[in-house]
């Protein structure tokens, strides 16, 4: 059976049809009364015989009833009816949440309720069909997908899609954001192809599978639909009510999930992203998505809660568990062929340093294994980038770069984090819609190479999800936010004043203007001195700004306890100045290089590229080499200049607006250097444990020393992209020329910090000539 609504209106008949009626009140039993008896007056040539449809706890003699009607004709056409209680629709915030006390359900109203209903608005009371099938249509569908063997189990079957086309029948008049599904666990056990799978499991049982479908399994009431933008609303309090969309993405995605099931893939700084993409979904009207989470989080009530929210939790550590992994495989499969959509962060975890993470590949193998299965003739990867003008977990987030641990979730970590939320004002929510990409176009079709291959499969994966997060970062707005905390940074705790933040920040702008990078309001107001005010008072009283107002005018610092803060929000712009940041240091370099510097400035470039690779998305290496070719298009006939001499190359970066390595890279490499510098003597196989710890007391030593600008790269977080570059640099392992491969990275590091100083005194002097300008003095190298 499949679904149509029917309304108060009909449905298609046969010669011969059973009814199956669900009805919970006596009110209800006469409504189908008498639908029923205008159906008969409609077609008076039509049999109509009426059942009762068995539900969970009906009466054993009325699945009697069905086996016996089942067996008597099969071109009779079964039919499923019951009444729909359409709820109000100006319910109050109130309303909603009493329909989560028992009894208050709109859409399950008391038969007290009922009555209340029909005498006030007997338009709330619809009776809705099931699309009709045939006895020998279900018959069919039960033998080629269920293990099956007697009447009763096919009598179950019927059972099943009738309700399944009664939700469905009801989402249509209710719209697509009500679209939910249901009876997973036993759709899935009764499936041969599932039972089929489990005897190659050795020593797996139908029961423990079973329990593990039953800890997945997930759906959206319809109570929980209309109540997800005031949860939603209680777990991001503290933001502006109406989150930022752009209209065009949504309208574009909206097109695309009417053809395809698609799997949301949002970038993750907050828990309240989990809260944010339901949110906007529903507030979009689009069919609502199925969020994986830890099963961490699914304590005390919160876990029956928030699966009536549609949130599907999963064991963290699965390790070599077979059977774990066959259902989780199974259900992903099932819930992909049924058309609705799964969601997850892309980055696995929350990143704590406000740039994206790599992605992880685990649940994606699972949609690429139903994709590969013929499960579906294409499943759509859309991405989602989620970010904030500020958030209060920053802190958080500082503390764990200090090397602090992190907090176990319950109940009063739930509370301490709400009230966190609504301390104070913390901007607004931008939620974007990037292009969607085609697992088709990665995978081949369904039952190709990539289905057999598992080595092609782990490569269009890791393309495909790498893509997904490149269109997350090309899409995600710049903030003022993130623009303010990046020049404040560079100072090391000195102030400044509106003017010199609000001049400072043009070039910026400029640069994001000329590349069409996106950008949100409060970024396009740092245009105005009033701007950039509001910008900064936003983040002042330590979050992460200082205002001092003692003197003759304001000023803004960021303190050195607010540096790990401060640098989350300039992490997260980071790459929109990626590039250019890449040309002003191989131009750097180049300045200090013997023989052809266009060479050396080219070798850099891909170079610091390599290195970077771990804490930052790039385009491949054509298209990078493009890019760069792009940013030094700007200055006319710039590679005679690079290959004339130092003081031309000076000459072209003096010209560069904006000067922003300092701002944006200098801090990762100064821990890259501290790392590299516990190399030195440190045992081959170091543990990575025992690297982080030794690395935070060295680098507390430069901070001492000053051998390093400030407190932000002595990071457990930065360490920890830290010991990738140097495992990439095959610095880990064992090796007669090991000391002195170290010793020659650590010189690189150094030489690379030497350009960063180079690039940042030509920055202070443009600081300086631009500072006469604004006084009126003549600006002069």
């Amino acid at each position: 059976m499949t679904a149509q609504a029917a309304g108060n209106g009909s449905f298609t008949t046969t010669d011969d049809t059973l009814v199956l009626a669900s009805a919970s009140t006596s009110i209800e039993s006469d409504l189908l009364a008498a639908w029923l008896d205008q159906e008969r007056t409609r077609h008076p040539d039509t049999k109509l015989e009426v059942l009762p449809l068995p539900e969970q706890n009906s009466p054993p003699g009325e699945m009697a009833q069905l086996v016996e009607q089942l067996e008597l004709d099969e071109d009779r056409s079964i039919v499923p009816v019951r009444v729909f209680w359409m709820p109000r629709a100006d319910a109050s915030v109130l309303n909603q949440l009493a329909a989560l006390i028992p009894g208050q359900n709109p859409y399950q109203p008391s038969e007290r309720q009922q009555r209340r209903i029909l005498r006030s608005d007997r338009s709330r009371a619809r009776v809705v069909a099931g699309e009709s099938a045939k006895v020998s249509e279900l018959r069919q569908q039960w033998r080629e997908n269920t293990v099956g063997e007697n009447p009763r189990e096919f009598a179950h079957f019927v059972t099943r899609r009738a309700l399944l086309a009664l939700e469905r029948a009801e989402y249509r008049i209710l719209g697509p954001q009500y679209k939910s599904p249901r009876l997973i666990p036993p759709e899935i056990l009764a499936s041969s192809r599932f039972r089929a799978g489990l005897e190659k499991i050795q020593g797996a049982t139908l029961e423990e599978a079973e329990k593990m479908l039953d800890e997945l399994a997930t759906g959206w009431s319809r109570v929980s639909v209309d109540l997800v933008s005031v949860l939603g609303r209680m777990l991001s309090r503290g933001f502006d009510r109406d989150i930022d969309y752009d209209e065009y993405q949504v309208a574009a995605m909206r097109s695309a999930l009417e053809t395809h099931p698609a799997v949301l893939l949002f970038s993750h700084r907050s828990y309240i992203d989990g809260a944010v993409m339901p949110v906007a979904m529903q507030e979009n009207r689009l069919p609502p998505v199925h969020v994986f989470a830890g099963i961490n989080l699914a304590f005390g009530v919160m876990g029956p809660l928030m699966r009536r929210a549609g949130v599907i939790f999963i064991r963290r550590n699965i390790g070599d568990d077979a059977l774990y992994k066959y259902v989780l495989r199974e259900y992903v499969g099932y819930v992909v062929q049924k058309r609705f959509n799964l969601s997850w962060s892309i980055e696995g975890t929350r990143s704590r340093t406000g740039k994206m993470l790599p992605p992880k590949l685990g649940l994606m193998s699972y949609v690429a294994d139903a994709y590969l299965d013929g499960r579906s003739d294409d499943i759509l990867l859309q991405g989602v980038s989620i970010s904030f003008d500020q958030l209060h977990e920053t802190a958080e987030y500082a503390a764990y770069a200090r090397g602090g641990e992190k907090r176990a979730e319950g109940f009063g970590w739930l509370y301490n984090f709400i009230k966190a939320q609504g301390e104070r004002n913390y901007g607004k929510i931008y939620v974007r819609f990037p292009e969607a990409v085609s697992m088709r176009e990665y995978l081949g079709p369904s039952h190709g190479p990539a289905a057999s291959d598992q080595a092609a499969k782990r490569l269009a994966l890791h393309k495909m999800s790498f893509e997904v997060a490149w269109r997350i970062l090309q899409a995600t707005p710049v903030n003022a936010t993130g623009l303010v905390s990046a020049l404040l940074l560079t100072t090391h705790g000195v102030a400044l004043t509106l003017t010199q933040l609000h001049h400072t920040l043009q070039d910026s702008l400029d640069y994001l203007e000329r590349k069409q990078t996106p950008m949100s309001t409060s970024a396009l107001r740092l245009r105005t001195p009033e701007g950039v005010r509001a910008a900064v008072d936003s983040l002042s009283n330590g979050h992460p700004v200082t205002r001092v107002d003692s003197g003759r005018e304001p000023v803004w610092r960021i303190a050195p306890e607010d540096e790990h803060a401060a640098a989350f929000y300039r992490n997260s712009v980071i790459h929109a100045f990626l590039e250019t940041v890449i040309v002003e240091l191989a131009l750097a370099h180049a300045g200090r290089a013997e023989g052809d510097r266009v060479e050396a400035f080219w070798k850099q470039a891909m170079r610091l590229r390599d290195l970077l690779k771990f804490d930052f998305y790039f385009a491949d290496s054509a298209a990078f080499r493009q890019n760069i070719a792009e940013e030094m298009a700007w200055h006319d006939d710039w590679e005679a200049q690079v290959a004339a001499d130092v003081d031309a190359i000076d000459k072209i970066l003096y010209a560069k607006r904006p000067l922003m390595s300092e701002a944006m890279l200098r801090v990762f490499f100064e821990a890259y250097e501290i790392v590299a510098d516990v190399l030195r003597d440190a045992p081959a196989d170091i543990g990575e444990k025992e690297l982080t710890q030794l690395a935070l007391g060295v680098g507390r030593q430069y901070v001492a020393q000053g051998r390093v600008r400030s407190s932000e790269p002595v990071s457990t977080l930065l360490f920890a992209t830290a010991r990738q570059v140097v495992a990439d640099q095959d610095l880990l392992k064992a090796a007669p020329d090991l000391a002195e491969r170290r010793l020659a990275f650590r010189r690189e590091l150094r030489s690379i910090l030497q350009d960063f100083d180079h690039v940042g005194q030509i920055a202070r002097k443009q600081f300086v000539a631009r500072e006469a300008e604004a006084r009126g003095g003549r600006a002069t190298r």
